[in-house]
């Protein structure tokens, strides 16, 4: 089929007339006006198939980022619930190990503090010891029962903190565990997550071109030449230019055959 165009149909054998060429400005300059003869055209045309294929699957592909924003909205909702999760575990063990640091930092202050009152004693009977007046045996015997007595007590001191110092180091040993089961999962749990947003991503990359692809197969169908002979068949003013303005001799009385004959009124 021989290709149309506007330089061949959109003419009028009216000289005055410029039906064809308002046509095509009506036609070039219509972008936000809405006639129907054009708006049936561009329903009609290749081109606007196309752009309705372009418009569908833009909206597939925003309706899948919209799914994938949703997925990502609901994995965000998991990795919080897991955060909040390992927080209430951690904050039970803390607490247990904050009281059980503050019960060892008192038996340790009572302990030297007993450990200190002993030495003290101990200096006083030796002190005593060198004294060599009658009165030095009963002052020695005060000074020795003291002594035993601060000894007791700072036995009493050493066994207890050593009780709570290895209770302590049980339980520091089962937080460490506790903690480190927590660093594990935690670990764990974000490479998975990321690895499968990561998988989701690339799907959304592959959904994406797929539905990309249907619209270049639309505009690989999309006929300039047949969107324009569409349009010249549906608004062409004719294919024939006005004839030629011929010299007409008043004296000799001929009149050419094709002479130019004027309008009586402006035909545009």
């Amino acid at each position: 089929m021989r290709d149309l165009h506007f330089k061949d149909h959109f003419w009028n054998v009216d000289l005055t007339s410029t039906a064809g060429y308002d046509c095509l400005i009506q036609h070039l300059n219509d972008g936000k006006r809405t006639c129907k003869e054009i708006e049936d055209f561009i329903k009609a045309s290749t081109l606007k198939r196309s752009l309705d294929v372009f418009k569908l699957q833009t909206e597939h592909v925003s309706l899948s980022h919209l799914q994938l924003a949703q997925t990502m909205r609901e994995e965000a909702r998991k990795l919080e619930d897991f955060r909040e999760r390992q927080k209430e575990a951690r904050k039970k063990v803390e607490q247990q190990m904050d009281a059980l640091h503050k019960q060892r930092a008192t038996h340790l202050k009572k302990t030297l503090e007993s450990k200190k009152t002993y030495e003290l004693k101990c200096r006083d009977k030796e002190e005593a010891e060198q004294n060599m007046n009658r009165n030095a045996s009963t002052s020695n015997a005060k000074q020795q029962e003291k002594v035993g007595l601060d000894s007791y007590s700072k036995t009493k001191n050493v066994s207890l903190f050593g009780k709570i110092k290895e209770d302590w180091q049980k339980e520091h040993i089962k937080a460490c565990e506790v903690f480190e089961a927590q660093e594990m999962e935690r670990i764990n749990t974000l490479r998975n997550m990321l690895w499968t947003h990561l998988n989701q991503l690339s799907q959304q990359c592959v959904t994406s071109d797929e539905l990309y692809e249907e619209v270049r197969k639309s505009l690989e169908q999309c006929d300039i030449q047949e969107d324009i002979a569409h349009f010249v068949n549906l608004r062409r003013t004719g294919d024939k230019p006005p004839a030629p303005v011929l010299y007409e001799n008043f004296y000799t009385g001929q009149r050419p055959l094709s002479t130019i004959q004027m309008p009586l009124s402006n035909s545009r």
